[in-house]
């Protein structure tokens, strides 16, 4: 029986199902499987689920439906989104409404178990207690608590981020000032190379910004053309108590 992180795999075609099912146990992890998303509710209800493989066409609704219904509900389960090979505006798209990776049908089981560990990874650092000295950052009137993986507006209320918007702007504060080019920062927080079509990161970026009142990128995060992106406000470092 495997006691490994529980991946529930959603997907309509039985035989993308069972392969995956079968080859992510022999990696090591625990598989729960669903064709529908009344399934996939019903086992979301049921059973712990660390990570979901989420497929974008299900025979009674979409993927991307589902992914913005678990984000507007809070569920902070991380979610790899299936996508058709030429599908770029789903891909966007499901990042935009909080999806943590895609990859393109067909695919590499290989590539799955890789982008599955990447995200597990992501997500767990801040489960983990931090050592004491683990430093917090206050810039613009926010204040962050890296070992909680909490940002706090200057009004005292939550701002609620997805682990990769967060390792994201992680990746900043500790660089204020330093451009950063989006191959630079995919391999800080995803810790892999980018496509030249991805665009994972621009996406990221705009919704960064507009959680952090910032939409126009005229203040916080700037674009610099043929470069990329920069944190441009002065970041304080605090030791923690």
């Amino acid at each position: 029986m495997q006691t490994g992180p529980s991946i529930l795999v959603v997907d309509d075609d039985s035989e993308i199902r069972s392969l995956l099912a079968r080859y992510l146990s022999t990696q090591g992890f625990r598989v729960i499987t669903a064709a529908s998303r009344r399934e996939l509710e019903a086992k979301l209800a049921d059973s712990r689920v660390d990570l979901v493989v989420l497929d974008v066409m299900l025979p009674d609704g979409s993927g991307l439906d589902i992914c913005r219904t678990m984000r507007e509900a809070r569920m902070n389960v991380p979610i790899i989104l299936l996508t058709a090979l030429k599908e770029d505006v789903d891909r966007i798209v499901g990042l935009e409404i909080g999806a943590d990776d895609y990859l393109g049908k067909p695919f590499n089981p290989r590539e799955l178990v890789a982008r599955i560990k990447a995200v597990l990874r992501r997500f767990n650092s801040g489960a983990v207690p931090a050592p004491q000295t683990a430093p917090g950052y206050v810039f613009a009137g926010y204040t962050v608590r890296v070992d909680a993986r909490q940002i706090l507006a200057p009004d005292g209320r939550s701002v609620d981020l997805t682990g990769a918007e967060f390792d994201l702007l992680h990746a900043f504060l500790e660089r204020p000032g330093r451009l950063l080019s989006r191959d630079q920062l995919l391999d800080l927080t995803q810790g892999r190379a980018r496509d030249p079509m991805d665009r994972s990161i621009d996406v990221l970026i705009s919704r960064l910004r507009r959680k952090l009142g910032d939409p126009g990128g005229d203040g916080l995060i700037r674009t610099v053309r043929n470069g990329g992106y920069l944190l441009a406000t002065p970041v304080q470092m605090q030791e923690a108590s």
